[in-house]
């Protein structure tokens, strides 16, 4: 079992340099090979799951030592194996659709390449055992992303493709520097471990310790909550997807965001568990990131960026359950089986909504509404895999969504009649949860709105111009082949079946993940078709009408022409990266701190200076010191030898009169206060810094 659990890792990593070896040479050969690895590790991750599952949650732990000096820890329970096989499924699925959506791209070998070095790199995330090892996935996986990002090497994909490495770089380098400040304060990173450091042994820490560990976990959520897309680290994603090939946004989406839920909910499970403190700050950023998102899913008008914006949203959702998993401490049952529910949701949905709308691009090489509208009239099978999406997500009755979205409201609804019964002593009261609940809702209702908005502009409208109507109908039967509609088909008629059998399937899903969370209270038993359960839903549904009736169509479209037409009128300059993060990250804050650094390297010479002259006066006048030393004494003394035989024989009538022993001196003297003033100076003492933590890590890592 431990040849397996390693195989999951490193056997994508191996096939991507062979598939790129035989690309060299054989394309098609190399489509084939990618797609019987991308099999081959599902039918693994599969397997695997099986084992666990009659295994009555036995763990298998394999450890690697030597790798760069800690050492990877990886361990296979319920979850791990859920979540590595909807990935590898996802990759599997995403892999046989990219045969075709690249058949006229540049760059595929490199581009299979690094999509199965991600793949493996996303697998070590999600089975690693201690913090170390997520980060050296994590790392890899951000890198080998990238190429992704900036698969057409166009300017708008090279910008998006800079906005994203440089979150995931600052996110990493900032989870990094949390991950040293937790294993100097407790001397351990596995997880198994930390579960010690929660509950009531928690307040029997000095404070001190306390605040380091409030500090590295902080430090972790960053880095974690930028590549999940949590605001306001979001900005990534709504650049990214547009401009990444569809299957590459699929997986940006639907998997490589779960990685940085991944490990949130770690330290919401295992450091931070049952803390309400923590509960509260991640409900607050999750309220934050469901609004952002869909609001801005509502203004766009690019089918592919309201999917991000939409990607944006749904991990406020999760966020959300995750954070009233923390307030309601051993009364989250319902909290955390809506928040495991919904990355598992949210990640098949986003699979068939993402690959839905690289059919339309492949077929018309445009996302604007206004240009694809009435693309998907008369193509049945399209219009069923993005039904089946734009149900799920929206938490209609009968599909997948609306049975997590029913558990996380739950959980508030829960929370509230908690502390109307004084029964559990939250940080916030009554009115602030109402509040909550009500945001949830609209959240919801939006979600609806824009989702509907993508639906009728392309499976009902018919586009302004006739021609391109025409042929758009023209081609209703060969818009995509048959191993494309194989792997949409597939993952669309999950989602139904997934919210036809809730307890059957759904609970089974949500009993993998109790365990990894450390659930010890039992889950309330949810009626799914009482009134109580719809309520929220329909609710929501009614918002979403509402706002589509209201919104949508009346000022987010206008008439031009005498057509009608969507427009985004979200105001270009409230942009964060244009509005903050490029402007203070890139200008501001580089010019500031290199002011300061200055001012400091000047200051120590200047203090340095003001003491020779003031207390530290020295003993003997300026010209009784002696100049220069031995060397420049006999070197001027030859120099002047040679200098007066010049004169007697040469120069006679126009001598020379030159001191070169006080000119020798001189330039000596102005080549040791340079040494001095750089020795002294705090770029020096910086440099040498740098230099001796560079061997330090080339020590380490050989």
């Amino acid at each position: 079992m431990e040849l397996l659990l390693g195989s999951m890792i490193f056997f994508p990593m191996v096939s991507s340099v062979v598939g790129y070896v035989i690309g060299k040479s054989r394309k098609n050969m190399r489509d084939y090979f990618a797609d019987a690895a991308a099999g081959i590790e599902f039918f693994v991750a599969l397997y695997l799951l099986v084992i666990v599952l009659h295994g009555g949650g036995s763990r298998i732990y394999l450890e690697i030592s030597g790798i760069c000096g800690m050492g990877l820890h990886f361990t296979l329970d319920g979850f791990r194996a859920l979540y590595a096989c909807i990935a590898a499924f996802m990759w599997f699925m995403t892999t046989l659709f990219s045969e075709e959506y690249f058949a006229h791209y540049r760059n595929r070998n490199r581009y299979y390449l690094f999509l199965l070095l991600t793949l493996g790199a996303t697998e070590g995330v999600f089975l690693s055992a201690d913090f170390y090892t997520v980060f050296i996935f994590f790392e890899i996986m951000s890198f080998t992303s990238y190429v992704w990002v900036a698969h057409d090497e166009k300017k708008e994909s090279m910008r998006a493709a800079n906005t994203y490495l440089a979150v995931a770089v600052i996110g990493g380098l900032v989870m990094l520097m949390g991950i040293f400040l937790l294993q100097n304060t407790v001397g351990t990173l596995m997880f198994d471990e930390l579960i010690s450091l929660s509950g009531e042994s928690r307040y029997a820490l000095e404070p001190v310790l306390l605040q380091i560990l409030w500090a590295a976990g902080i430090c972790m959520l960053f880095g974690f909550g930028a590549k999940a897309g949590a605001f306001p680290l979001h900005i990534w994603l709504p650049k990214a997807h547009p401009v990444a090939p569809a299957p590459a946004s699929a997986l940006l989406s639907g998997i490589l965001t779960k990685a940085g839920m991944f490990g949130i909910l770690i330290l919401t499970g295992y450091l931070f568990l049952g803390d309400k403190y923590w509960g509260s700050m991640i409900l607050v950023i999750g309220v934050c990131t469901m609004v952002t998102g869909a609001v801005l899913a509502l203004f766009s008008v690019d089918l592919k960026r309201t999917l991000a914006c939409s990607s944006v949203s749904q991990i406020g959702f999760i966020l959300v359950g995750v954070g009233m998993s923390g307030i309601l401490g051993a009364e989250n049952a319902s909290a955390i089986r809506g928040s495991l529910l919904h990355m598992v949701n949210h990640s098949i949905i986003k699979l068939v909504l993402f690959m839905a709308a690289g059919v339309v691009f492949m077929n018309v090489h445009k996302l604007n509404l206004n240009e694809i509208r009435g693309f998907g009239r008369k193509k049945s099978l399209l219009h069923f895999i993005f039904l089946m999406g734009a149900l799920g997500i929206s938490g209609v009755p009968l599909f997948n969504g609306y049975i997590s979205k029913t558990l996380i409201h739950e959980s508030i609804v829960e929370y509230l009649a908690l502390v109307r019964m004084e029964a559990v002593s939250g940080v916030f009261d009554a009115r602030f949860m109402q509040s909550v609940e009500w945001v949830f809702l609209i959240s919801g209702g939006l979600t609806a709105a824009y989702m509907l908005k993508l639906y009728i502009a392309l499976f009902w409208e018919k586009n302004n111009d006739t021609r391109v109507q025409e042929d758009f109908d023209s081609i209703k039967g060969n818009y995509m082949n048959k191993a494309s509609a194989s792997a949409l088909t597939i993952s669309a008629v999950l989602l139904p079946v997934m919210g036809l059998f809730p307890n059957q399937i759904m609970g089974a899903v949500a009993d993998l993940g109790q365990g990894f969370m450390h659930v010890t209270g039992d889950a309330y038993q949810v009626d799914w078709f009482a009134f109580e359960s719809l309520e929220g839903a329909v609710i929501s549904l009614l918002i979403g009408a509402v706002l589509y009736l209201l919104v949508v169509r009346v000022w987010l479209t206008k008439k031009e022409n005498g057509r009608t037409i969507y427009v985004n009128r979200w105001n270009k300059y409230l942009d964060l990266e244009n509005l903050i993060y490029r402007p203070i990250l890139l200008k501001a804050l580089p010019f500031v701190l290199g002011v300061v650094c200055r001012v400091l390297d000047s200051l120590v010479d200047a203090i340095v200076v003001f003491l020779r002259k003031t207390v530290y006066r020295d003993s003997r006048l300026p010209h009784e010191l002696e100049e220069g030393n031995r060397f420049t004494h006999i070197a001027g003394c030859l120099a002047n030898g040679v200098e007066r035989l010049l004169n007697a024989t040469v120069w006679r009538k126009h001598p020379r009169m030159v001191d070169y022993e006080h000119k020798y001196a001189l330039i000596h003297e102005e080549l040791s206060e340079e040494q001095t003033i750089i020795g002294r100076s705090l770029s020096f003492g910086l440099l040498l810094f740098c230099v001796g933590l560079i061997i330090t890590v080339v020590y380490l890592l050989v």
